[in-house]
């Protein structure tokens, strides 16, 4: 820690620019990125192994506080990934996967839950804590295995299914914790001695959350294509969807909704309402721009994952992450085979679906900071939650890219490199 320390200060005093250090880990993560190739790992491990160096954990340049200066990065890249889902969600190629894919966000999800509270309750024998665990688990980070499919042009039935999975569990994932975490908070409150208050209305701000969240995006894509049609160059049309997602990612900040729901919404009315040409257009101009938003995306989000924390996960966290794993990996197999889906989504759709970062972590810390009135045990679950999770989320963010190259690799969407 004294070396680590060290460099800390040393760094700290070149004062450098936030351009500058930008501009740097750019540069830096773009070619570490192509290097992966050689050893056949996905760019964007190189790009939050650069993240992790310039962070806090080793160089910090990425300090904290400058994580906090570029946050509106990560969030702007986060909502362009929502609208490139929403783009991939045709409904004409989801009917063709008929029923099944309802199925496999339903069961993966629910899987994830069940399995984790049950081992979680298990282990701990703390009921609150257990469904804190449980609600946290169906939560994925959809970027990473939207990145992995745009570098490899992944396309298919199976990536389909991937788009659709990661893009509506989501909103389950939201309305899951809502209900869970009202459920715990009516435990703690009762242990504490007070009256069970409020629980209806602490189950009902999650699914609030998810109807503005369909609302406003569909406001959006109204308004957007309202000025889309009459505009005729590609870059015309770009900017104004860059405007449209920068409003709705400030209005989801503003009204607490789901970023990536309703950026979505936005992208899924757009792709099944406009005809071909205004899709090509913006399909040529995002293939443009995504590339350097996944830069720049997984370099703070590797800077986020603070290797100093990975000692801390224990075998609380061992077992979350084996339990995760099997009900995600388990609920989509089964959902797939009950939804008589092809046979490659049956095996390999389980191993995209595993990152899991921001929202994990954004749910994590709810918990910690409105369990703590709810006397020492509230404050003890929050703290075990925010640890457990920011450990698991490290393995998690590098292992899940790995395993959807494999997945996509084995299902043959994409060339095995040579």
């Amino acid at each position: 820690m004294g070396l680590i320390n060290s460099i800390h200060s040393f760094v700290g005093s070149l004062n450098l620019p936030p351009l500058l250090i930008v501009g740097l880990m750019t540069g830096i993560a773009f070619y570490i990125g192509k290097s992966m190739k050689y050893i056949k790992l996905p760019s964007l491990i190189g790009f939050m192994v650069i993240g992790v160096i310039l962070g806090p954990s080793l160089f910090n340049l990425l300090s904290e506080h400058m994580q906090g200066s570029l946050s509106f990065i990560s969030e702007m890249a986060l909502g362009f990934v929502a609208v490139s889902i929403g783009l991939e969600l045709n409904m004409r190629s989801l009917k063709k996967q008929g029923r099944g894919i309802i199925i496999v966000i339903l069961l993966e999800s629910f899987m994830a839950f069940l399995l984790v509270f049950g081992v979680v309750f298990l282990f701990t024998k703390d009921l609150p804590l257990a469904l804190i665990f449980g609600a946290i688990a169906p939560a994925s980070a959809p970027a990473g295995t939207v990145a992995v499919i745009k570098e490899y042009r992944a396309r298919g039935s199976l990536t389909q299914a991937l788009y659709a999975v990661v893009g509506f569990d989501d909103g389950l994932g939201i309305i899951i914790f809502g209900f869970a975490a009202a459920f715990a908070r009516a435990f703690l409150v009762q242990e504490a001695g007070g009256a069970e208050t409020g629980v209806i209305t602490m189950m009902l701000i999650p699914l609030k959350e998810v109807f503005l969240s369909l609302v406003s995006g569909g406001l959006g894509a109204v308004i957007f294509i309202f000025f889309a049609r009459r505009l005729r160059e590609s870059r015309d049309v770009f900017i104004l969807l860059f405007a449209m997602t920068l409003a709705l990612v400030g209005l989801s900040e503003m009204w607490h909704m789901s970023l990536i729901l309703t950026n979505m919404v936005l992208g899924f009315i757009v792709v099944n309402t406009q005809d071909n040409q205004l899709l090509q257009k913006l399909h040529t101009e995002l293939e443009m721009t995504m590339p350097l938003l996944f830069i720049l995306f997984f370099v703070l989000a590797g800077a986020n994952l603070h290797v100093s924390a990975l000692p801390s996960l224990g075998l609380l966290g061992l077992l979350y992450v084996l339990a995760r794993s099997t009900g995600l990996v388990s609920g989509a197999a089964i959902g797939a085979t009950l939804g008589k889906m092809a046979p490659k989504i049956r095996k390999y759709l389980g191993m995209g679906i595993l990152s899991q970062a921001g929202v994990a972590i954004g749910l994590a810390l709810i918990v910690k900071n409105e369990f703590g009135e709810f006397g020492s045990h509230g404050a003890a679950i929050g703290a075990t939650v925010i640890t457990t999770v920011t450990a698991t989320c490290i393995f998690f963010e590098l292992i899940g890219p790995i395993l959807t190259k494999i997945g996509l690799e084995k299902a043959g969407v994409i060339k095995v490199e040579k």
